[in-house]
């Protein structure tokens, strides 16, 4: 059975797997790009990679509604639990993997800062590695190049999602840096497009990556999917 990834607008992402689903940074109802709203989605497991509003604003109410576990750095767990009763968080730190029954989730560096919607400290920023169904995806969140992404292309990745919106994250020259480091099987861009600041030509992005890297370039409209 196929992993299916779809994305949702900004830096929303869903994986699913047969009837399992994951939901990364949720951000929907205030999202001018998002193709659904909070309450269309049950996923069985919630990532959060960072605090910043546009990652974070829909997590508490859908995790309250389904039951779903959140993953995210422990100063957010705490905080989602405390401040807004999601009943099941799990904190992590920098480095920290976790196996639940059908996936792997590591939680890796990522280069940005973090800060919750009310002012509060949102400790680490962060990406995920996941493993799922024999494939691995590395999901780079909010960050600058750095050089030690090279040592999250070992084992081999099927997916890198990785920004692409310059300004607040890495830009498209960047990012080809990145996938010549990563060396992924497929490329998707993230967090662009959603607001004039951050708007990315990505035909031409796509002709780069086609040029420079060895990866196939996946570029998809809010609500479209591809599988892995």
């Amino acid at each position: 059975m196929s992993v299916s990834v779809r994305w949702l607008g900004h830096a929303c992402w869903e994986v699913r797997h047969g009837e399992q689903s994951i939901l990364i940074d949720p951000f929907l109802n205030e999202s001018p790009t998002a193709p659904c709203k909070a309450e269309d989605l049950s996923p069985d497991l919630i990532l959060i990679t960072h605090g910043h509003f546009d990652h974070i604003a829909d997590a508490a109410s859908i995790a309250i509604r389904t039951g779903s576990p959140v993953l995210a750095c422990y100063e957010i767990a705490t905080w989602l639990a405390q401040q807004h009763q999601v009943p099941n968080t799990i904190g992590m730190n920098l480095g920290g993997g976790i196996d639940l029954k059908w996936v792997r989730v590591k939680f890796v560096q990522a280069w940005h800062s973090s800060q919750l919607p009310d002012g509060s400290y949102g400790g680490n920023p962060g990406g995920f590695i996941i493993e799922l169904a024999d494939k691995r995806i590395y999901l780079a969140g909010d960050t600058a190049l750095f050089s030690d992404m090279r040592l999250f292309a070992e084992p081999k990745l099927d997916l890198a999602i990785l920004p692409i919106g310059d300004l607040f994250t890495m830009g498209p020259e960047d990012s080809l840096q990145a996938i010549q480091w990563l060396t992924p099987a497929l490329v998707a861009p993230s967090h662009y497009g959603t607001w004039p600041p951050i708007e990315q030509d990505t035909d031409a992005w796509e002709k780069k990556v086609r040029a420079v890297t060895d990866a196939k370039p996946i570029v998809v409209a809010p609500g479209d999917s591809f599988e892995l």
